[in-house]
């Protein structure tokens, strides 16, 4: 019996693909009551349950939770 080994077509690794890690921000509330928020990006609920509360935000939502107007990026 023959050896399969030189029709065997040789692996060659893909190139590496970068991940960049995704992260998070830091938000605190300065309004007076609770606050919800919907990230935009990865649709998760951001709970401020009442001033100077502090809350990690994904990065990729962080852009538009900036612009809402009783959070500001710790």
């Amino acid at each position: 019996m023959s050896c399969c080994g030189k029709s065997r077509v040789q692996f060659k690794a893909a190139p590496a693909i970068h991940i960049q890690q995704v992260g998070t921000v830091a938000f605190e509330y300065t309004g007076r009551s609770r606050l919800t928020v919907i990230g935009p990006v990865t649709r998760a609920r951001y709970d401020f349950v009442g001033h100077g509360a502090r809350v990690l935000v994904d990065r990729r939502d962080s852009n538009s939770i900036a612009t809402v107007p009783a959070l500001r990026r710790v």
